[in-house]
């Protein structure tokens, strides 16, 4: 009876085990986070991972941000876009017109069964991903704004005071030119020219980029980028060429790497660089706010968003969008917040993620990471609420092509934003059409 008994339970047991594990909901993520970014990415992947059994996010690496953007679009149109897809805030308004492509993030949350509280957000970061009727379309993520890097042991070696790094761009001049003196071949750099030269530089000066609130009022807007103070800044800029005192490196973040080999001593790009800026240069580092002009009433004002949000995408089962909603909980973490705003300098996307960081003693630790949230979390007015235009992407190229044409002295600045004014406004009227009734 006992060796029976045994028996019986053995072939139980031998049953049970040969049952097939229940399987995962896989969550298909697509992303632009390359290098020490991807790292972090597949770090968030693996924590969300290894907190519960029933889904796996998986990150795929999809290149640029244009690159991803455009593979996304085409990969909708053949009904197999990813679960979750990371978009640049210049493809915001595309998105937001994209009707039937997208599941907005409220309820994406519903879906899941999880609370969802757009409140906890910082209203400047949420605000941007909010349509016109208050609804959050759009999960934020990584959300960086512009910063001036620059180089301590460079400015040391030059004889400045490296904990006075210049807050103006007449000072900015200043500086580079005796950076120059000391034998530095780059004093000043700059990644992301639009985004720092003229979006985050009208935003800063309380000055419109485009009108109708910078897009956010109207498909029928417009570019409103050759006012005097915007001609007066680019030519400044083309005279700092022509003196050797800016040197372009590039489009995108090609700056960010110039930078954090020493070959350049000051750099406006992405507070989002501070990372591998930390990881990468054999130097010390100081990090300061965008320079501004004194002389303009009301600034400085403050800086706008850039980074990317997480779209949900439409066409997807309910079990697979209950996934999505608990990763987006999970990101939302204050503790992986604040954990993320520490690692990668991007903006901690809840308030209370930036009060654990305050309470830690990090941003005394580490002097100027701060720099970024306080420029983001002054009262915004309408003309520095932030950017969003249709076909922004196009845009952009557009105006890297016209101020690459200024500081090789093809063109002069009052020449090159008329242009671009020109050219862009074609490809908002483009969009104003396409996306009408």
């Amino acid at each position: 009876m006992k060796l029976k008994s045994l028996a019986l339970a053995a072939s139980a047991s031998a049953v049970f085990f040969a049952l097939p594990a229940q399987a995962q909901t896989e969550i298909i993520w697509w992303h632009s986070m390359g290098g020490q970014l991807g790292e972090w990415v597949n770090g968030l992947a693996k924590g969300f991972n290894d907190s519960q059994k029933d889904y796996k996010v998986t990150p795929v690496f999809k290149g640029s941000y244009p690159e991803s953007f455009a593979a996304a679009i085409a990969a909708f149109r053949a009904g197999n876009a990813p679960h979750i897809l990371q978009v640049f805030e210049v493809g915001t308004a595309t998105m937001m017109a994209s009707k039937g492509a997208i599941v907005p993030v409220n309820e994406v949350m519903k879906l899941g069964g999880v609370a969802f509280d757009p409140s906890v957000y910082i209203p400047a970061v949420a605000g941007y991903y909010t349509a016109p009727n208050g609804q959050m379309l759009s999960l934020p993520f990584n959300s960086s704004t512009t910063v001036l890097h620059y180089n301590k042991d460079a400015f040391k070696a030059a004889g400045l005071d490296p904990n006075k790094p210049p807050t103006t761009w007449p000072e900015v001049a200043l500086v580079a030119a005796k950076l120059k003196i000391s034998g530095h071949k780059c004093p000043f750099t700059t990644s992301w020219q639009s985004w720092t030269q003229l979006e985050s530089f009208s935003a800063w000066h309380n000055t419109e980029f485009a009108t109708k609130r910078n897009g956010f009022n109207g498909l029928d807007t417009r570019l409103n980028i050759t006012t005097p103070l915007h001609v007066r800044h680019i030519e400044n800029l083309a005279n700092m060429a022509q003196q050797g005192l800016f040197v372009y490196k590039g489009r995108s973040g090609a700056a960010d790497a110039v930078f954090q080999s020493g070959e350049c001593a000051m750099y406006t790009g992405s507070s989002a660089s501070y990372g591998g800026i930390k990881r990468n240069l054999k130097a010390e580092a100081g990090i300061s706010t965008l320079p501004y002009y004194p002389d303009v009433p009301g600034t400085p004002q403050n800086t706008v968003i850039g980074g990317a949000s997480l779209w949900a995408m439409s066409g997807k089962k309910p079990a697979e969008y209950k996934g999505v909603a608990l990763f987006y909980k999970y990101l939302s973490d204050p503790e992986v917040q604040a954990k993320s705003h520490q690692q990668t300098g991007y903006l901690p996307i809840t308030m209370k993620a930036f009060e654990i960081t305050e309470k830690s003693g990090f941003y005394k630790q580490n002097p100027g990471t701060d720099v970024s949230v306080t420029q983001m979390i002054r009262k915004t007015t309408d003309k520095s609420r932030g950017i969003r235009l249709g076909n922004f992407v196009q845009i952009r190229t557009i105006l890297d092509e016209e101020m690459e044409q200024i500081w090789s002295g093809k063109k002069s600045a009052q020449q090159a934003l008329a242009d671009a004014k020109k050219r862009g406004d074609a490809e908002l009227e483009k969009f104003e059409k396409a996306n009408k009734g």
